[in-house]
């Protein structure tokens, strides 16, 4: 029988909850240390896995974030070793992008300064086929090629929907 299934159904949602909530910026955090995405995906995947397997000894009190970025720094080490790759980030860089990070996680949680408002709405006022585009491919993260095959358009016309959004949000952003 493995632990997960005697653990209380409350702290398994509980989890569950957890990682819906954060998985788009664990991948994003994957995908910043190992600049691949498709590299980013499986550590990624990996790490929820190991989170998953490790639920037991994770304390639902703790910073939920700062616990899974560490079990992707981990995987991302552990990848870097397996395939002989030096590691492009020191420590001092890790540490200061988990700071940044931590500082991000709280301007989120607070509802963040009166640019993200203000970005938010202008997301919002986007025609729906803009919106999807940065949907897709800035949100969800996908690379060109998929985002454009989830919206069923070309990767050319992909990236002008972008480059439109791009300039429609900047001018929405200097007319607030």
């Amino acid at each position: 029988m493995h632990a997960q299934t005697q653990l209380p159904m409350d702290k398994l949602q509980h989890f569950t909850t957890l990682l819906q909530e954060h998985h788009r910026d664990m991948l994003l955090y994957a995908r910043s240390l190992t600049k691949d995405p498709h590299h980013a995906n499986d550590i990624a995947q990996d790490a929820f896995v190991s989170a998953w397997k490790n639920i037991d000894v994770f304390d639902i009190t703790r910073d939920f974030p700062a616990w899974m970025r560490g079990i992707i720094r981990n995987k991302w080490r552990e990848w870097l070793r397996k395939s002989n790759r030096e590691t492009p980030l020191d420590e001092e860089t890790l540490e200061y992008l988990e700071n940044t990070l931590k500082n991000w996680e709280v301007i989120g949680l607070t509802g963040g300064p009166a640019i993200f408002q203000t970005l938010e709405s202008c997301l919002q006022k986007l025609p729906e086929a803009m919106a999807e585009a940065v949907s897709n491919y800035y949100g969800e993260g996908y690379s060109t090629e998929e985002a454009a095959e989830r919206i069923g358009c070309q990767p050319s016309a992909l990236r002008k929907r972008l480059e439109r959004a791009r300039s429609a949000l900047k001018s929405c952003i200097e007319n607030q």
